[in-house]
């Protein structure tokens, strides 16, 4: 027994100094806080995830907060979640933590969480972006921010330049507008092709399932469905065994590192999760949300954020003309996001062209006559209903 116990203090030595040549971290360990009430498993599943990080990683120490267990990690013993939670944010306010993971947090608004999957068939990881929280009481404005959120993660893990799609929801056409015009103005993005035939930033189910980006945004309450199923699809829904967990808050002022976990998560997630927590302290995540805040507000962020708000507010443009006869039509035009695809049919009838709405394979489509398609498109332009020029789409 003693003989084994030197062997593993050799092997977690030898370890150590591996990290330490890898990353260029000759400093001490981070410090990996996780409270232990709330679970629906039971504190017994959190602290036998933390058991089971502790023997898999020796870079990072995990410091146990919640209620008295038989265990070698060290215990801060409080008995109720909200002294829990208390006390995981002192520890961190005092540095006694570098990162922490929990359950039921809540976040300001402006803070959301970068999920971290394993994706099924390939096993390629993903970076659900966000999966809790509110980055903004608007959609469109939250699901740019989600962009952000997910690029500043990505690098705190160490992918330079990620690669970012936008899951085909609600709001998706204008987040893609928003961010494409960001990046004209200077902020560096990464934009992802769709693994269909039609390619393009806008993702589908297909590219959830193939990791087609490294970052994927969507709002948070769908994050939320997609981090679910990825974690237990293969254990019925009760347990969630797969991934990382539902990651770390971000936001452009938050000044902390907290991970969060399901009520459903398990031993497996609980470790992986801690991981991840891990990571994100060394990989200095607040000074890379900080330092890509900055870049992006030089390219024009508030401006462009606030004329998001402002188109969402309004309310339908005016109908008050005539709309032009009705004629054939059959030609679509995609890329026109659901909440605009009254105003584009509007637009358009101002213009004199006479068009209808409808969904295509690929979301909201426009249809108009063959030889009004090209003015229609300049219309849809002009009026920023579009960001491109659409392609032919298959389904």
């Amino acid at each position: 027994m003693a003989d084994n116990n030197v062997k593993n203090m050799i092997g977690e030595v030898f370890n150590e100094i591996a990290d330490a040549m890898k990353t260029g971290n000759f400093g001490s360990r981070a410090k990996v806080g996780i409270t232990t009430l709330g679970s629906e498993l039971g504190t017994a599943e959190l602290v036998r995830g933390a058991e089971m990080a502790a023997k898999k990683y020796s870079d990072f120490e995990i410091i146990l907060i919640g209620p008295k267990f038989d265990t070698s990690l060290r215990l801060v013993e409080v008995n109720s979640e909200e002294e829990a939670h208390k006390t995981m944010d002192a520890m961190l306010a005092a540095g006694e933590l570098d990162s922490a993971v929990t359950m039921h947090y809540s976040f300001p608004i402006g803070v959301s969480t970068v999920g971290r999957v394993i994706t099924p068939g390939f096993g390629k990881e993903l970076l659900i972006s966000t999966t809790t929280g509110t980055s903004s009481t608007n959609r469109v404005e939250a699901m740019v921010k989600n962009a952000l959120y997910g690029i500043i993660t990505a690098k705190a893990l160490g992918t330079l330049n990620p690669t970012v799609g936008i899951l085909n929801i609600d709001g998706a056409r204008k987040v893609e507008g928003a961010l494409k015009d960001l990046k004209s103005k200077g902020y560096d993005i990464n934009f992802s092709e769709s693994v269909r035939s039609d390619g393009g930033v806008i993702m589908r189910g297909n590219d959830l399932l193939a990791a087609a980006a490294d970052v994927m945004v969507m709002d948070s309450l769908t994050g939320n469905l997609m981090m679910k199923i990825f974690s237990s699809y293969t254990t019925g829904g009760s347990y969630e065994a797969l991934g990382f967990g539902y990651g770390p808050g971000v936001g452009e002022n938050y000044d902390k590192i907290i991970c969060i976990l399901s009520r459903a998560s398990g031993a497996p997630v609980v470790c992986e999760a801690l991981r991840f927590a891990a990571s994100c302290a060394k990989g200095k995540l607040l000074q890379i949300a900080k330092d890509e805040f900055a870049k992006a507000r030089k390219a024009g962020l508030d401006e462009i954020l606030k004329a998001l708000t402002l188109d969402s507010g309004r309310a339908k443009v005016s109908e008050d003309f005539k709309m032009p006869d009705k004629k054939t039509v059959i030609n679509s035009i995609a890329g026109i996001d659901i909440l605009e695809l009254d105003n584009a049919v509007i637009f358009l009838g101002r213009a004199g062209i006479y068009s209808e709405s409808g969904m295509g394979c690929t979301g909201p489509i426009v249809l108009v006559a063959d030889e009004d398609y090209s003015r229609a498109i300049d219309i849809l332009l002009e009026n920023k209903l579009i960001a491109e020029r659409p392609l032919e789409t298959h389904c």
